[in-house]
């Protein structure tokens, strides 16, 4: 089968082009939450991009970092700076910015913005025309990938690819490659990931969607069994999302005997550890299946612990 080649010309962006993107970015939305999770949604394909951006800074800097690492590897990630340019030139509505009080000169300043990105898109437009050949061509070529890569194939790749962080040294680069695993299994079960990395503690914060629920997520790979101060830690984030927030904790070497019986019985959060992981990428239980099982547990019980090893497979 033929290859297709990636990126879709050699012509480069201008840099203000890029500059008006970083305009763009910072004024469409005014809250730093709803900035973080539209930055998260457009990136959600390339995790390698999200786990380098500070999002503890002003928006601005974050725009900033994010388009410095576009320009920087332009031709990687051209498709997707025009994507990003496009998709955001045709906005029309800015949700977040109608809610504020001074919204009429926070709209007169996106507007203004995506007008501006949008005179550049229009200059890129022979860059825009083969980007979207390219991925109309992109698009056939996973379709007859999909046919001969079914899902059983993919599942068994992450299963090796799931030993092999298991025996790595580097535990630092296993954290970091730990996320695109999450990622890629998440995505495999349809759960619409979006997740962040953090390298201090190799902690994974994010969330996905399963059966109309939304959970905030939280992994670790730490030494030993995760303790009882993460866990009450976590609680405390998932139950200041609201009261109808839920979690997931994933801790691939498990959660400390004290840590279970503090939400033994009351709990906002549901468990998972590496031999849960393991019966998932052995095909024994499906990644979906395992968390509605583990919620109907958590909510007949208030317990937060149900392994899979004692769902009786």
């Amino acid at each position: 089968m033929a290859e297709v080649q990636s990126g879709v010309t050699s012509k480069k962006i201008h840099p203000d082009a890029y500059g008006a993107l970083i305009e763009a970015l910072t004024t469409i939305n005014w809250n730093k939450l709803a900035y973080q999770q539209d930055v998260r949604r457009r990136l959600r394909e390339y995790p390698e991009l999200l786990t380098r951006l500070d999002f503890t800074t002003t928006k601005r800097e974050t725009s900033a970092q994010l388009v410095n690492m576009l320009m920087a590897e332009e031709k990687r990630y051209r498709d997707l700076t025009i994507e990003l340019m496009t998709d955001i030139s045709r906005l029309d509505s800015f949700p977040n910015l109608v809610k504020q009080v001074d919204a009429d000169d926070l709209l007169a300043q996106a507007r203004a913005a995506v007008t501006n990105l949008e005179k550049w898109v229009g200059r890129h437009a022979a860059i825009a025309e083969e980007r979207e050949k390219f991925a109309a061509e992109l698009a056939a070529h996973r379709e007859n990938i999909n046919r001969t890569r079914d899902f059983t194939e993919v599942l068994s790749e992450l299963r090796q690819e799931f030993f092999r962080l298991h025996g790595m040294t580097n535990r630092q680069q296993a954290g970091r490659e730990f996320e695109t695993f999450q990622h890629r299994l998440f995505t495999l079960f349809d759960l619409e990931p979006t997740l962040a990395y953090n390298l201090k503690g190799e902690q994974i914060n994010g969330s996905i969607y399963h059966d109309t629920n939304h959970y905030v997520v939280e992994a670790k790979w730490l030494a030993s069994a995760v303790e009882a101060e993460h866990m009450t830690n976590f609680d405390g984030k998932v139950k200041r999302k609201g009261k109808n927030a839920l979690g997931l904790f994933v801790s691939v070497n498990g959660f400390s005997e004290g840590g279970r019986d503090i939400f033994k019985r009351s709990t906002s959060f549901i468990t998972m550890d590496g031999a849960d992981l393991f019966c998932v990428l052995d095909g024994r239980i499906r990644l979906d299946a395992l968390i509605a099982r583990k919620l109907e547990h958590a909510s007949r019980t208030g317990d937060c612990f149900f392994p899979a090893a004692a769902m009786h497979l």
